[in-house]
């Protein structure tokens, strides 16, 4: 993972020598000042082991090796509790900030595409109590509420969510399979996704729309009202209402019906509990060291992502500030920040983010893009401070100069204060994470849950710099491998065992809504009655008690000659090509090798034709058979690398000159690819590659 250095020998000789010196002064003091002994061991030690000394596990961590902890705070077992424990902790702390939309422009970019820039206000923020009066309009009246495009939790209501992006019938099945009466979403969604199908909703009564300005909307249905953020606030403040008793939830009350993004079909509604929602934010919480209301979250995940959703109840419950945010805005190079303006990040400053891989592969790129261009003094120091720093952190140590010098303005992206990132949501590739601690001066701390689980099963440890792993159970889970025969996973194998992920403990939610064949093929209950989550998902306990990710039943498919490709193992050893924004590897079990879907890196392929002398538009380039063939060559001789295997190597690929998005339907919010849709969407091009056309 080293950066090549393109150094005369005797100048890097220099360099290493004034290195050396400079280590040897600085690393006494350092040493005992920074309590890196203990970090170093804490890094090293066991983190988890099986309770029962089989291989097949349960495996707990070390510190909840005789029970789980089901609860972060003593008695705080539902979400009103929470709220209320926070805002007797932390009254009048700033709760929620957004920044208030100024103004809106166009935006014409050199290669044609329009983008929309806007200027934005300073974070304004208010405190929890002020939020919490909003909902007491709510509870009298409220069946089930759906809250498509952002949530918040109410104390007794049956809370949906939906991601905007499922697209029409499958937003409408949602609503009616949980027979929602209120909605709150935004003025945009309502017109662009709601309208149409509100008729398909028979239950729907009332629409907020959170803005506070009066609204009227013409053409929907009548029966339907739509009422402003502003007015339910104003209906809430009227004594009547706010002497209505309320109903205090049971642990075992539904708190939640968050339906997936679809990535493996149709959405299925994920019932969760009170019990299951504070389980899962318990053990989050406890992998964050020093958690308090010093601390900032930036939220710019949807909130229908049970990662970005368990994420701000851990920040509610330990009083930090949340400030609002999306990927359009994100930072000072987003696509909808006007040039001279200030990024969400930069204002606001955070100390933790949550972050899915997609995101911060794109930092990676965009970053070595940029030290591609330096002069070559520049990049020479930069590399130079990099593969250093490298060095440092697979050793256990800091780099307090590089990071003040060379790593200060990078880190600056990010606000320049963030001291731990959070990753999960799909798998991180090693060399993206390590990128991120030397860039970013912070760990990252991987980890892998579902929404079935809460997001919660792992999460590294704070000081383990280790790549490619997913850390030790987390307090309130435990893990078990299950042999899977037809991929020759087994408990017994050696060094490691691995097999079948299943996920066990009070985080485990209460199955599917309405879908009872599907909850008997993937929860089950023990003889101690414990509950159970059959992932799907491939793993590996290494020593430590660490657990890795190696494969996925769902992505591995059989070639016509017998060999098992994993087509998610494909994707991540190939994304980090820069020549790749996107791509998605397609195998047929009766052929004998692997395709796959490309969406080229602009800036890169456009170098890459004039270099080959290829003229046309975007479009054409991305249909030309020579810029295919140009493409094709790269990702193979980036597979050697990678230590992929012949049969695991695209030898056909096909570029596509739109990019994934959301809005196409061909990821989900958090950027997983849906193979179902992308396999339809493409499949002139799959029979074309395999020699059907």
């Amino acid at each position: 993972m080293k950066l090549k250095e393109d150094v005369p020998p005797i100048l890097l000789q220099v360099f290493r020598s004034v290195v050396w010196v400079y280590s040897v002064i600085t690393f006494i003091p350092w040493y005992l000042l920074s309590g890196t002994g203990a970090k170093q061991a804490h890094a090293k030690c066991i983190k988890a082991r099986s309770v029962t000394g089989d291989p097949a596990g349960p495996y707990r961590a070390v510190n909840s090796q005789k029970k789980l902890v089901p609860q972060i705070h003593e008695g705080v077992d539902t979400l009103d509790k929470v709220l209320e424990y926070a805002v007797t902790h932390f009254p009048r702390r700033d709760c929620l900030g957004t920044r208030e939309l100024l103004s809106e422009e166009d935006e014409v970019q050199p290669n044609g595409k329009v983008f929309k820039k806007v200027r934005v206000t300073d974070f304004s923020s208010v405190s929890l109590l002020h939020c919490i009066n909003f909902f007491v309009s709510l509870v009298p009246h409220c069946l089930s509420i759906c809250f498509f495009s952002v949530l918040s939790l109410s104390p007794s209501l049956a809370v949906v969510t939906l991601y905007s992006t499922l697209g029409g019938p499958a937003i409408a099945h949602g609503l009616n399979e949980t027979e929602v009466t209120h909605i709150i979403t935004s003025k945009d969604l309502l017109q662009s996704r709601l309208k149409e199908i509100v008729l398909d909703v028979p239950r729907l009564q009332h629409i907020i729309i959170v803005d506070n300005k009066p609204t009227s909307w013409p053409g929907l249905p009548r029966g339907i009202m739509v009422h402003s953020m502003a007015s339910v606030q104003e209906l809430g403040a009227k004594p009547e209402n706010m002497a209505v008793p309320r109903r205090h939830p049971l642990p075992s009350d539904i708190a939640v019906i968050m339906y997936t993004s679809g990535s493996t079909g149709i959405p299925k509604g994920v019932m969760i509990s009170h019990r299951n929602i504070i389980a899962g934010v318990t053990g989050m919480a406890e992998r964050i060291p020093d958690l308090s209301e010093r601390d900032t979250y930036i939220g710019y995940l949807p909130l229908a992502h049970v990662l970005e959703l368990s994420a701000e109840l851990v920040c509610v419950s330990h009083g930090c500030r949340i400030g609002y945010s999306s990927p359009q805005t994100l930072a000072d190079q987003s696509t909808k920040i006007k040039k001279g303006s200030k990024g969400d990040t930069s204002v606001l400053k955070p100390t933790v983010m949550a972050a899915v891989p997609e995101i911060m592969d794109r930092i990676y790129k965009n970053v070595m893009t940029k030290v591609d261009e330096m002069s070559r003094v520049q990049r020479t120091l930069f590399v130079l401070a990099y593969n250093y720093k490298i060095e440092q952190i697979s050793r256990g140590y800091g780099t307090p100069l590089c990071d003040k010098l060379v790593f200060r303005r990078l880190r600056m992206l990010l606000g320049g204060n963030t001291r731990v990132l959070l990753s999960g949501g799909a798998p991180l590739s090693a060399a993206t994470q390590r990128f991120m601690n030397i860039c970013f001066c912070c760990p990252v701390g991987q980890g892998y849950g579902l929404t079935e689980t809460c997001g919660a099963g792992t999460i590294s440890d704070y000081y383990d710099y280790s790549t490619g792993r997913v850390g030790a159970p987390l307090i309130c889970s435990e893990i078990m491998l299950k042999d899977w025969e037809e991929g020759g996973y087994y408990s017994t194998d050696k060094p490691n065992p691995r097999g079948e992920i299943l996920i066990g403990g009070p985080n485990v939610t209460m199955g599917y809504y309405k879908n009872e064949a599907k909850n008997r093929e993937d929860f089950f209950v023990d003889k101690n009655g414990q509950r159970w989550f059959c992932t799907g998902d491939i793993g590996e306990f290494q020593r430590d008690g660490c657990l890795k990710i190696i494969d996925r039943k769902k992505d591995l498919v059989k070639l016509q000659a017998g060999e098992y490709v994993s087509l998610g193992k494909v994707e991540s050893a190939l994304k980090n090509c820069p020549l790749i924004d996107n791509i998605c590897a397609y195998a047929n079990s009766d052929e004998s090798y692997v395709i796959g879907f490309v969406v080229p890196n602009q800036k890169q392929l456009l170098a890459l034709a004039k270099q080959k002398e290829v003229r046309g538009s975007w479009e054409e380039l991305c249909n030309h058979p020579d810029m295919e063939k140009e493409v094709l060559r790269i990702i193979t001789e980036a597979a050697i690398p990678a230590k992929l295997e012949r049969f695991e190597i695209p030898k056909k690929i096909r570029l596509s000159a739109e990019p994934w998005t959301p809005e196409t339907g061909l990821v989900t919010d958090a950027f997983k690819l849906k193979r179902k849709e992308l396999k339809t969407h493409y499949q002139e091009d799959i029979e074309r590659m395999y020699g059907g056309k």
